[in-house]
């Protein structure tokens, strides 16, 4: 009878050792690699709607890689989603967000599971180095309009009373606008994103299924 019991303890503890061992890399999968997502937000429509469910390229953020122009990203939002142009260094043209160490528990349910985190989804516009302008409805990239043919016919990209309209992008940043420019809060109000807060790239709309597809 102890065999029998000594067995069974045996086998679950093997049970509960797999289980362990598939949360972990689940949760490894989820942060390194790549994660669904849902879109909250009309500010990229008519590229995605509202409740479609999309996959993020995470390895970008692992290895530290630059995004290209034109990439849909995702990215943690700035503790200031306004900053007021009597506030704006132009010099400096930087989100602001909160550094303070939350400590290890905290930071695991933000970051991996997620939990109590606001993301925003965005377009990249203007890469390090670069000079963004906006006028006359239009974004230039050092002193040439840029084409954006996944903008609505007639769309204007205004400043929104945003400070962030013309400026150097700086090292490890980059500027990102909503397509839908009218009801995007974008780096026109809070500058732009350090390239440590940028969570993943769209590559994928898999919900639902009459898009399912690469998005661009």
């Amino acid at each position: 009878m102890n065999f029998n019991i000594n067995e069974k303890a045996k086998d679950i503890l093997e049970w509960i050792y797999c289980v362990i061992i598939a949360v972990v890399l689940a949760l490894l999968v989820r942060y390194f690699i790549g994660t669904p997502t849902i879109v909250k937000q009309p500010s990229m429509y008519p590229t995605l709607k509202e409740d479609q469910r999309l996959i993020l390229n995470r390895w970008g953020r692992t290895t530290k890689q630059m995004p290209e122009r034109g990439d849909i990203i995702t990215f943690e939002a700035p503790k200031e989603s306004y900053i007021s142009p009597m506030e704006a260094d132009l010099d400096n043209p930087k989100a602001i967000y909160d550094e303070e160490d939350k400590g290890w528990f905290f930071n695991f349910r933000y970051y991996v599971l997620e939990i109590g985190k606001i993301s925003y989804i965005k377009r990249v516009i203007g890469l390090p180095g670069e000079h963004v302008e906006i006028k006359n409805g239009k974004v230039y990239i050092n002193g040439e309009e840029l084409k954006e043919d996944y903008l609505q016919p007639g769309v204007v990209t205004d400043s929104l009373d945003g400070a962030f309209t013309d400026f150097i992008v700086p090292e490890n940043y980059v500027f990102a606008l909503g397509d839908n420019r009218s009801r995007s809060t974008d780096c026109r109000r809070f500058g732009c994103i350090p390239l440590e807060k940028i969570e993943g790239k769209v590559v994928l709309r898999f919900w639902p299924l009459n898009v399912f597809g690469k998005v661009e």
